[in-house]
């Protein structure tokens, strides 16, 4: 099936790192949807940055509150691959209060990269939530949560 020598959750979990293999992955692990969500969890920890930005990517989509806590953890990993597609995940979650959350780890990083700060000028734009788009405001260049960060020039 599918050319995989093992076909369980966590071997598929395990091709998101191979490139020749992590689309054929990708879909079978979506496709088996819930049942696989367990397997997917399990691989945010993986030590491939491919594999955990694979698996945020498959968070987005199977999104479920048991996952939340992990992706937020996600924020802070090494690689900024990651950290986009735990971001994506949770800006994309039907839960205002997620958003929100989301709203303040984006906020974290508007002074070190231009993406994060696009992503809160759009929630702060568009979001449905009144209280998302406030959030992001206080993030962005201009609100006060952003001045008050600003890093200060070495003396």
């Amino acid at each position: 099936m599918l050319g995989f020598v093992r076909t369980d959750n966590e071997s598929l979990v395990s091709c998101l790192g191979d490139p020749q293999r992590a689309v054929a992955a990708h879909h079978e692990l979506l496709r088996r949807g819930k049942d696989a969500v367990g397997a997917i969890r399990a691989g945010l920890q993986h030590e491939n940055p491919a594999v955990r930005e694979g698996c945020c990517r498959l968070l987005d989509h199977l999104v479920d509150t048991g996952s939340m806590s992990q992706l937020i953890t996600m924020a802070d990993d090494p690689d900024a691959r990651v950290r986009i597609a735990a971001f994506h995940a949770l800006a994309c979650d039907p839960d205002a209060h997620v958003r929100e959350r989301a709203a303040e780890l984006a906020g974290k990083f508007v002074h070190t990269d231009g993406r994060a700060v696009t992503a809160l000028e759009t929630a702060h734009a568009q979001d449905p939530s009144p209280v998302v788009r406030k959030k992001a405001g206080w993030f962005t260049p201009g609100g006060t949560i952003y001045q008050r960060t600003i890093p200060r020039a070495p003396r």
